[in-house]
């Protein structure tokens, strides 16, 4: 920890001086930084455990599917990096195929390849240019087959209005742990 803050320390003069957003990757842990000038900066650490601790779950379902490997492929559709990043890594920790997109139009430019096979679609609901149902009713046209899991900051009721009438869709609020959306991809996976 004392190193972490050493390195924040030094080379804070060189840390985002408008609304940015930027991650420091040191040692296989991230550091995600988001200023605001007038308002402050937030820190995110998210740093990698040394050991694990085996602690009993009461959920026997949940203790069964924390280290279950899963397989499939999820196009993965977030404008916010480090929340790509978190959501990424999770995934491809319990074994599945992860494919990033920043955006709604990458995503779709990524479909044209017609060897590209995708299970899931996970994705915000709302992002710059194109919402995430927007994209995702062009998408299943075609690949009609894929699931698909809407992720937002915003209350269920914006997805309801926007994406309500995919069928199958199931939505995810952030913040979200690991474990929630494993289980929730796994469940669309499963279905």
């Amino acid at each position: 920890m004392l190193v972490i803050f050493a390195f924040l320390i030094k080379y804070a003069q060189d840390l985002p001086t408008a609304k940015e957003e930027c991650s420091y990757n040191e040692l296989f842990g991230f550091i995600f930084i988001d200023s605001v000038p007038g308002e402050g900066t937030t820190f995110m650490m998210l740093l990698p455990a040394h050991e694990t601790v085996e602690i009993e779950a009461r959920d026997p379902r949940a203790r069964a599917s924390r280290g279950a490997r899963y397989k499939g492929v999820v196009l993965l559709v977030e404008d916010e990096a480090p929340v790509r990043a978190f959501a990424s890594r999770a995934l491809k920790m319990r074994g599945l195929s992860v494919i990033e997109a920043a955006s709604a139009e990458e995503a779709l430019g990524m479909l044209k390849d017609e060897a590209l096979g995708v299970d899931v679609f996970v994705t915000d609901v709302v992002m710059p240019g194109m919402d995430g149902p927007t994209w995702v009713r062009q998408a299943l046209k075609q690949h009609p087959d894929t699931k698909v899991v809407f992720v937002s900051g915003y209350a269920p009721e914006t997805f309801s209005e926007t994406g309500g009438d995919i069928p199958g869709a199931v939505f995810l609020p952030k913040p979200f742990s690991l474990t929630e959306l494993t289980e929730t991809v796994q469940d669309q996976l499963s279905q």
